[in-house]
């Protein structure tokens, strides 16, 4: 290895790739200082570009002209290298072979898993277990530096509320609330407690800001909306990424009020850094800043090179814009060499804390790599949250559990056998032929019994053919377990839609089955939110898994058997049809709501739909039933300085064990601005025995009340409030309470 250079001022590293001690911030900055001291121009650059590895069939491969970049200095950091072999010897050009031996950063898509695969990201918000989302980030983490990798393209917090956008699978629903308790969760588990530890990778907040909410669900769309809902919806879960220490963040490809994300001042300068105070580096999406050309706001690519760097865009993923004409800006006075300096300081500010500068390999280990990737341990927990996943929509006459003694059943549909979908979208480094599929979880559930298989149809496609099949199949069994749903890549990015019914002849074969007479459970696999209002008739069962990742069909069986009494609540609103869409719980009420006059034509409704969602947001069967009562306010009235003590009794009122999500929610009658209906403010996930009850108390801080007032000013107003507790946003009960001035 090369000689370490006065900048790297020595710290005791411990064997094993263990952690180091984390330097102190003057330590650290007298560091980065000292080597930036050093640092030609276009080596500065070099640090603020991001350029890919490719792939052919004998694996990772770098191209030629980028390989001399690297021993040129003229790249900082590399993604989508990955295995320890690889990105030693990549680390080893940038090491060894430049000048200053900068070590390189290696960024992955490490999103819901590396190898041992987690469900989506939509999929395991259901749980609404936060150290259970914390832990499948710790283990994605473990696993993906094992490889070589320092830095993961997540968390996604992006708020979503249109489930024709591709990329709802990857975030955590609708709700703010819970979209940042979850931002917070990941950054914690990809980043620990200390970014030396080689169990660890820098996170990153993405995709800043308001991605999720492109007009008419269209991926890169424009994106329209008040300062007001920007602030009090969408920033909420990436401003809670940046306070749980979030590294990095990547901008959105949308504009904002007018402006690309990728170039915007007042979100990258006025808002993370000087509003909320954010040191770590920007980083921009693949090809973003050469992006400001196509939405007309970059008149060429010097132009769009300048835009992004005075917006305190730190790093150019794949444009090669920084690259190509950083230089030429700065010598010809049109950008300040000290913007180029702060963006070095941050990006070699990481590097440090990674430990990269004491030993530049320590990521890269074969035998971590070889003990971690895939291990029993990795495996056991993806199953579990898998399982703690899976939402029960309908059981109707206690179809579900399944009989430990059946004998015959039919499994049939396009995801019955399938592997390769149940890792989903965004699961890089994902295996699908190590996955489990349905059939294969079945099998190992009930070795005894006959399990006839048939797939019926294709999953996108009109043909019928398969159909005679399946229904012979589905005669001949005591049960009919009919796998139905979306292909993997027909959710993610760049996979809207404007159809979110069942694709191709899959609805077709449900209505040939239902003929039959024969119990008939549907589990689905999908990415987003479907217009299940024929499907949930004709179901006897019917069981949302989403894509559940490597352990999916044992997970999936785990819980048709009943050894796993499911516990997923929605966290996105089922809508009746495409055409509620948008619809989410904490909608605002118009001057003519429904519920005022039912009956009325001149209210707020649809003439040819029940206008509530088929499904709402929190929304959650169980094998069990849960008896809410005896709901309790410590007071009537409170100030802004109080807390107000929320209490009832749950009990288990059915005859199995089982864990329930209860949720409190609060409105606000009155405003000097109008307030949602109902906004999310807490919940606890309990665990009952049969008959058991128990007392479940929340407390609210008055100030968790506080909203923008109409002069855009942060904080509570006095007034009527209403607290709700509930199994989900509509089954609720209510009691009123008065803030006071």
């Amino acid at each position: 290895m090369k000689k370490l250079l006065v900048w790297a001022l020595p710290l005791v590293v411990v064997a094993c790739g263990q952690p180091t001690k984390t330097p102190s911030a003057s330590s650290l900055d007298q560091r980065v200082d000292s080597l930036l001291s050093l640092m030609t121009l276009e080596e500065k650059v070099g640090q603020l570009t991001l350029y890919t590895s490719d792939y052919d069939v004998t694996g990772p491969t770098m191209r030629a002209q980028y390989k001399e970049d690297i021993k040129s200095g003229k790249v900082g950091a590399i993604f989508n290298a990955v295995g320890a072999d690889y990105t030693r010897n990549l680390q080893k050009m940038a090491v060894e072979e430049t000048r200053l031996g900068i070590p390189l950063l290696f960024g992955y898509d490490v999103v819901h898993g590396h190898q041992t695969i987690f469900p989506i990201p939509l999929g395991e918000s259901c749980t609404w277990d936060l150290e259970a989302m914390k832990l499948s980030a710790q283990i994605a983490a473990k696993e993906a530096a094992a490889q070589g990798l320092h830095w993961t393209f997540a968390p996604m917090v992006d708020i979503s509320r249109d489930p024709r956008w591709g990329r709802v699978m990857e975030g955590g629903g609708e709700d703010h609330y819970l979209g940042s308790l979850i931002a917070k969760a990941k950054v914690e588990g990809f980043q620990g407690e200390n970014l030396q530890d080689t169990h660890t990778i820098l996170s990153c907040i993405k995709h800043y800001a308001a991605y999720g909410a492109p007009q008419a669900g269209r991926e890169y769309h424009t994106v329209d909306m008040s300062d007001r809902v920007l602030r009090e919806v969408y920033l909420l879960p990436y401003k809670a990424g940046i306070d749980a220490g979030a590294a990095t963040v990547m901008t959105s490809f949308n504009e904002v009020d007018g402006v690309p994300a990728t170039g915007s001042k007042y979100l990258m300068n006025d808002i993370l850094r000087k509003e909320w105070g954010f040191n770590g580096f920007v980083v921009t999406d693949y090809t973003a800043i050469m992006e400001l050309l196509h939405h007309g706001y970059a008149a060429d690519t010097a132009h769009a090179a300048q835009l992004a760097i005075e917006a305190g865009v730190d790093m150019d993923m794949q444009a090669g814009f920084y690259q190509d004409k950083l230089v030429e800006l700065v010598k010809s006075g049109r950008v300040s060499e000290s913007l180029i300096d702060e963006s070095v300081r941050r990006i070699l500010r990481q590097k440090f804390m990674l430990g990269l500068f004491e030993d530049p390999y320590r990521y890269s280990d074969t035998a971590r790599e070889q003990a971690w990737l895939m291990s029993a341990e990795h495996l056991e927990a993806a199953r579990d949250i898998s399982r703690k996943s899976i939402v029960l929509l309908e059981n109707k006459n206690n179809t579900l559990p399944l009989s430990s003694a059946i004998q015959r059943i039919a499994l049939i549909g396009p995801l019955a056998d399938s592997k390769r979908d149940m890792i989903g979208a965004w699961s890089a480094a994902g295996d699908g032929n190590k996955a489990v599929s349905l059939r294969e979880g079945l099998m190992a559930r009930y070795p005894k019994a006959t399990i006839a298989y048939a797939q019926g149809c294709a999953i996108d496609s009109p043909d019928k053919s398969g159909f005679s099949e399946a229904l012979q199949v589905a005669k001949n069994s005591e049960v009919v377990i009919l796998a139905l749903g979306e292909a993997a890549q027909m959710s993610g990015e760049a996979a809207s839609r404007t159809s979110i019914q069942l694709p191709g002849a899959q609805q077709a074969l449900m209505d040939e089955l239902r003929k039959l007479g024969k119990p008939l459970i549907v589990v689905l696999s999908n990415g987003r939110p479907l217009d299940l209002s024929t499907l949930s008739q004709q179901a006897d069962a019917l069981v949302e898994t989403w894509f559940l990742g490597t352990m999916a069909g044992h997970a999936i069986a785990d819980v048709l058997s009943g050894d796993y009494n499911p516990s997923g609540k929605l966290t996105m609103t089922f809508p009746r049809n495409l055409g509620q869409i948008p619809i989410h719980y904490n909608m605002k009420n118009t001057g003519r709501p429904r519920d005022v006059d039912p009956n009325g034509k001149y209210t707020s409704r649809y003439l040819d739909v029940e206008n509530s969602p088929l499904y709402p947001f929190g929304y959650g069967l169980s094998y069990t039933q849960f008896s809410y009562s005896n709901m309790q306010l410590d007071k009537e009235s409170a100030t802004a300085k109080d807390t107000l003590r929320v209490q009832l009794t749950v009990k288990n009122t059915g005859s199995r064990q089982g864990e329930e999500i209860v949720q409190l929610y609060v409105r606000d009658w009155v405003g000097s601005v109008t307030r949602p209906v109902k906004e999310l403010k807490g919940f606890q996930k309990i665990s009952l025995a049969a008959g058991e009850e128990k007392t479940v108390v929340f407390t609210l801080p008055i100030s968790d009340l506080s909203f923008y007032r109409q002069d855009m000013s942060f904080g509570t107003e006095p007034g009527g409030y209403e607290v709700y507790v509930g199994r989900n946003a509509e089954d609720v009960q209510g009691l009123r309470f008065q803030l006071l001035e």
